[in-house]
């Protein structure tokens, strides 16, 4: 499971020019699952995420998580952070989750995540169109491999 980590001011998702999320304060989460994942994974990733220090205190140090802060959370399915480019210009995405199993999962991590804050989603599968102003602007990579 890969999920890109943006710190946002405002930003949303719309499909056929019509927004179906939004949120202002807050993370938007690119999210891609791959074969293995499993519950485990979204569990540790949610934590990780909602208490991922990186918004700022008082003294403009980023010590701050998205609970501390009463963010929001935009997620968006992204099975291109599967892409493999070793072999030429063509992306191949075998390695991204399949679709039925994917929704699945992303399902379910949104659901996790819900427990803790307001998440917006955009429509699985769907051509998306996303606006992020990144705020600081600051993104992370997280990868969470599945235990045996």
């Amino acid at each position: 499971m890969r999920v890109i980590v943006q710190r946002s001011k405002n930003s949303s998702v719309s499909v056929d020019e019509k927004v179906v999320g939004k949120i202002t304060k807050g993370l938007v989460l690119l999210v891609g699952f791959t074969e293995g994942d499993n519950l485990n994974n979204i569990a540790r990733m949610v934590k990780k995420i909602v208490n991922l220090r990186i918004f700022d205190d008082e003294n403009g140090v980023m010590n701050k998580s998205l609970l501390d802060i009463n963010g929001d959370i935009l997620s968006i399915s992204q099975f291109t952070l599967y892409a493999n480019t070793k072999n030429g210009n063509r992306p191949s995405y075998m390695a991204a989750l399949k679709g039925e199993e994917a929704i699945k999962l992303y399902t379910e991590f949104n659901r996790q995540l819900s427990q803790y804050t307001q998440v917006e989603t955009g429509i699985f599968g769907a051509d998306m169109q996303v606006l992020i102003e990144n705020d600081g602007p600051v993104t992370i990579t997280l990868e969470e491999k599945p235990l045996d």
